[in-house]
């Protein structure tokens, strides 16, 4: 089974309300989506997020990698789904840098919509991925429960969402903090006040802090009982944390630094990183993002899985499939779609329910469809890459 027609589309999506964080300040945002058709005219979409301050893309160098990747030539048929699997896997989209992940958000993109496309195809569910490529680290699960997060919330706002997570039964919250004009430990006491202290609570500082500053507040973060610390230092100084990780009685969660197998291995050697934060769209793909999972096992590591603002039901069905397909991942994010997208694009709601659960995907690709009348109206652009 060939493919017959490879389509991006630039889309822009207004979220329902405006995201912020140390590194970033959101009210819409940029997806690349990508159509791919096989020759019997089914048809899958994958997904990716460009974000400069993360990985170096943005929406117009994406487009450029996937016209300079040869494409075509990288294609091949398939007759089986471990065919598919092979294909998918051997993508290579230029990356113009040392770290290997420029060009990740795009790859992430064209790798989901071969998946879904392939496996509605021969009828095996993206998860089938986790078991046929990873199986040391398949294991299916019925539901997930996602996390929840506050963001830049503060006063009577944040005592009012942090009592909501807590009534609505969420068992793990990370909040985000570094936020110019705010007090990190007046925000965190009061969330751990109102989540309560058998609350799971993690930190995220989106590269905000200084190594001195990370030091300094480390006794404040074990006092609140803090679990991890993600991201405290820009990607540039993170190496000076594999001291202060010695100290630490907290781990340290790699996000901005953690984009590429060439990132992982500099971790395993320097010593300065716990866990990994696997995007997908960040890391490179569902395949990527299951060969970091395994280095981290295989290495002592651990990791969860993140998400980025604004992904829309293409990407939460795909993190959806990981989140229930990979053992021992120890945070779950995503699945925010009602509560943040004003088009998810899918035919189902997959946002999470009471206390974060939610169930795991049936049918075959991402199981979902597409409301391509839902994506007509965001579409900013398009390109057909193939045929």
């Amino acid at each position: 089974m060939k493919i017959a027609e490879i389509t991006a589309f630039h889309v822009k999506i207004p979220l329902k309300k405006v995201i912020r964080h140390a590194s970033h300040s959101r009210t819409s945002t940029d997806s690349l989506v990508v159509k791919c058709t096989l020759e019997n005219g089914t048809t899958g979409f994958g997904e990716g997020l460009p974000r400069e301050y993360v990985t170096g893309e943005t929406i117009d160098s994406s487009f450029e990698a996937l016209r300079q990747s040869s494409l075509n030539s990288q294609f091949f048929p398939c007759s089986t789904f471990h065919q598919a699997l092979d294909l998918a896997e051997k993508i290579v989209l230029p990356a113009n840098d040392d770290r290997e992940c420029s060009a990740n958000a795009a790859r992430c993109a064209v790798e989901l919509a071969l998946l879904d496309a392939y496996g509605k195809k021969f009828g095996e569910p993206l998860s089938s991925t986790t078991r046929i490529l990873a199986g040391d680290l398949f294991h299916p699960v019925p539901y997930v429960r996602y996390s929840g997060i506050l963001t830049s919330s503060q006063g009577m706002k944040l005592r009012a969402a942090s009592l909501l997570f807590r009534l609505y039964g969420f068992k793990q919250v990370k909040i985000k903090v570094g936020i110019q004009g705010q007090n990190d430990f007046s925000r965190l006491r009061t969330a751990r006040r109102w989540l309560g202290y058998k609350m799971d609570i993690r930190v995220d500082a989106n590269e905000a802090w200084t190594l001195e500053e990370t030091q300094k507040n480390l006794p404040s973060l074990e006092s609140l009982r803090i679990s991890a610390i993600e991201q405290p230092v820009p990607h540039e100084q993170i190496a000076r944390l594999a001291e202060l990780r010695k100290q630490s009685k907290i781990p340290f969660v790699l996000d901005e630094s953690l984009c590429s197998m060439v990132d992982a291995k500099r971790c395993l050697d320097g010593g300065y990183g716990d866990i990994f934060n696997l995007r997908l769209s960040k890391c490179g793909g569902f395949i990527p993002s299951l060969r970091l999972a395994q280095f981290a096992r295989r290495h002592g590591l651990h990791y969860q899985l993140g998400c980025q603002v604004g992904e829309t039901a293409i990407l939460t069905a795909a993190g959806r499939h990981f989140a229930a397909s990979v053992r021992e991942i120890r945070y779950w994010e995503g699945s925010y779609d009602r509560h943040l997208v004003t088009e998810a694009l899918g035919d189902k709601d997959l946002t999470f329910g009471r206390g974060g659960w939610a169930k795991t995907l049936p049918g075959p690709g991402l199981g979902i469809s597409v409301n391509e009348e839902a994506l007509k109206r965001v579409v900013v652009r398009q390109e057909v890459l193939r045929g």
